[in-house]
């Protein structure tokens, strides 16, 4: 992604040494004098400071370097807006024209060209995938569960939920332990675009495979195969977005993400009831079975994307990313600023991360470990929150509140439907209302909601009061979790890592997920034998009660902040971060409660020097 307020996009350079010096001398140089703290000042804006003589003979040389002499007066042009963005008005060297694009791509952010959104559609159709493997298991489980003879005598009932949840979070254990971490060598080895391709492959496949299975075995295996896809779409897709789409809607296409697996999830719902009057042993095979349509589609989509700019320059292929710059850009000094800034970026960062462990990287350095806490908050978060009870297993709690068979279906439909509906509003909230407040706003009314399905199971009369009131909290909790933390938590991994290590922090995040994911999704049959729903459903309420205070403690706002920016928001010890939240809860009480007049309380991360103690 490119980021339009002075921070340059991502990417790599492995020239010989020679030319490492002649392309960005002192770049390189200076990386390697500061201190790792000290660098998150470098990153603000690599260009900042740089004599102008200087900076324009560094750019002619990248030119002469990578054959675009065809373009160096673009590139003379883009790197001073770079440079100095927030003086694109008062350049001479801009024409009217070059103006007119600096300044529209934030009066009007979403005039964007064709191929941007192109790849947003082939984005949020493998999301969609994704939320449809997910929950068409939801309406299949109640059929072959007693097809492939795992709810039989055979069975005691603890093996039976053992049983069931095993074959349910199969993909999510496969997530966890494989999937997650074949990203970044899949990453490496074929791209953004090539692991896409090669994860819905894997993902067609296994929907042929689960149709066709003959034992809780074999489906069981087949759904394992399954996350290995998933798993590394999962955490390829988010970050693809993020490297693309410009700074001003960068959370809103990333969060496209969430809002088309909610797309994906309501047609997964949709497939259950569709295919239900077939036979019982025909209706769960179609339901698995027609999760084989999207992944195909995107493997017939994705190669006519533009690869990730980020990532061909991380391969040396500087011309390739200009083309890919040019295709998802609105203006060439627009592509020629973004690719120069994405380019000088990375030297730095090349040399600061070369010979280092990147994983010993992202829990040993300050700035890393505290992005990586707060990703894992969010991303257990979305799990422990409770939402994929609903996901997986919401046809079997209707039919236990008192629904039929059919009934209990087309209820759960209604679940994949409000999801995707209401998360459609975080597509407009998400850059404005921000992350975590959206997290902070949403929480207080899960967690009554859970409590709230859970507790109408004590009601005895079943229809219509039970039913409705099962129904009533359950569809309120898929309300207020699609605009909070449904999108939130994949936007906020996708952001919160250095550019240098976001693979790795990725596959850390959504392993994270997908490992609760499992654990949710295993241990719900065993946790509702024991406690029963009022129980399990409290046990969940009580967690996103947990989980407000972490967010209000431990996660720092990223709404509207560059990714190279970010990194001085995550340089903030996090006890100063804490003790800031706490102090904002007093004034935003005397502030809006007591109607006080204040003074404004200035960002936590403004004014922070003391980089050394971080």
């Amino acid at each position: 992604m490119s980021e339009t307020k002075g921070s340059p996009s991502s990417s790599s350079l492995n020239g010989p040494e020679h030319d490492e010096k002649k392309i960005a001398p002192d770049y390189a140089a200076d990386a390697q004098d500061v201190s790792r703290n000290k660098l998150n000042a470098m990153f603000e804006n690599p260009l900042g400071g740089i004599p102008r003589d200087r900076l324009m003979a560094d750019v002619d040389d990248f030119c002469a370097k990578f054959d675009l002499m065809k373009y160096n007066e673009t590139f003379r042009k883009g790197a001073l807006v770079a440079q100095n963005p927030h003086s694109v008005r008062h350049m001479t060297e801009l024409s009217d024209d070059d103006k007119h694009h600096l300044e529209r791509e934030h009066t009007h952010k979403w005039s964007q060209p064709k191929t941007l959104y192109y790849l947003v559609i082939m984005c949020s159709l493998s999301a969609a995938v994704q939320g449809m493997d997910e929950t068409v298991n939801n309406g299949a489980q109640a059929f072959y569960l007693k097809r492939l003879n795992i709810t039989t005598a055979r069975f005691s009932q603890q093996m039976v939920d053992n049983l069931t949840g095993l074959v349910v979070g199969a993909p999510y254990l496969a997530c966890a332990i494989l999937g997650c971490w074949l990203t970044a060598p899949l990453n490496s080895l074929v791209g953004r675009r090539g692991t896409i391709f090669i994860s819905c492959a894997i993902a067609a496949v296994a929907s042929i495979w689960e149709a066709v299975a003959n034992s809780w075995v074999n489906l069981f295996i087949a759904r394992f195969a399954l996350g290995l896809g998933i798993g590394s779409k999962s955490t390829t897709v988010p970050v693809y977005a993020a490297e693309c789409a410009p700074a001003p809607i960068r959370g809103a296409l990333v969060m496209m993400w969430q809002m088309w697996t909610a797309f994906g999830i309501m047609l997964g719902n949709i497939m259950g009831v569709a295919f239900l009057s077939l036979g019982h042993d025909l209706n769960w095979r179609f339901m698995l079975g027609s999760t084989v349509v999207l992944p195909l589609v995107v493997c017939c989509q994705v190669y006519f994307c533009p690869e990730s700019p980020r990532w061909l320059i991380k391969k040396n292929r500087v011309p390739k990313a200009f083309e890919a710059f040019r295709r998802i850009r609105p203006s060439e000094i627009q592509a020629a600023r973004d690719l120069y800034y994405c380019y000088v970026n990375v030297e730095i960062e090349r040399k600061v991360s070369h010979g280092k462990n990147m994983v010993w990287e992202l829990f040993t350095v300050n700035r890393n470990r505290r992005a990586a806490w707060a990703s894992w908050i969010v991303m257990f978060g979305q799990q422990f929150c409770g939402v994929n009870v609903i996901a997986y297993y919401s046809t079997t709690i209707f039919t236990q509140s008192g629904y039929s068979a059919s009934s209990a279906l087309l209820a759960s439909m209604g679940t994949g439907i409000l999801n995707w509906i209401f998360a459609i509003p975080a597509f407009l909230t998400i850059d404005t209302f921000g992350r975590r407040n959206l997290l902070l706003f949403t929480f207080p009314f899960l967690a009554i909601f859970l409590f709230w399905t859970g507790f109408s199971f004590w009601i005895t009369e079943v229809k219509p009061k039970r039913v409705g009131m099962v129904t009533t909290g359950m569809y309120l909790f898929e309300v207020f979790y699609s605009p909070g933390m449904g999108p939130v938590p994949f936007t906020y991994s996708a952001e919160a890592f250095p550019l240098h290590i976001r693979e790795i922090g990725m596959s850390f995040a959504t392993a994270t997920t997908w490992c609760f994911n499992f654990i949710l999704s295993f241990t719900w049959p065993s946790l509702l034998t024991a406690f029963k729903p009022q129980g399990a459903f409290a046990w969940y309420a009580t967690w996103c009660l947990i989980l407000w205070f972490l967010v209000l403690l431990f996660l720092p706002e990223t709404k509207a902040l560059t990714l190279e920016e970010l990194d001085q928001v995550f340089s903030v010890p996090t006890w100063k971060h804490s003790s800031y939240q706490l102090k904002k809860i007093v004034w935003t009480f005397r502030r809006y409660v007591l109607r006080q007049k204040l003074e404004p309380m200035m960002p936590f991360w403004l004014g922070y020097e003391n980089l050394e103690e971080s």
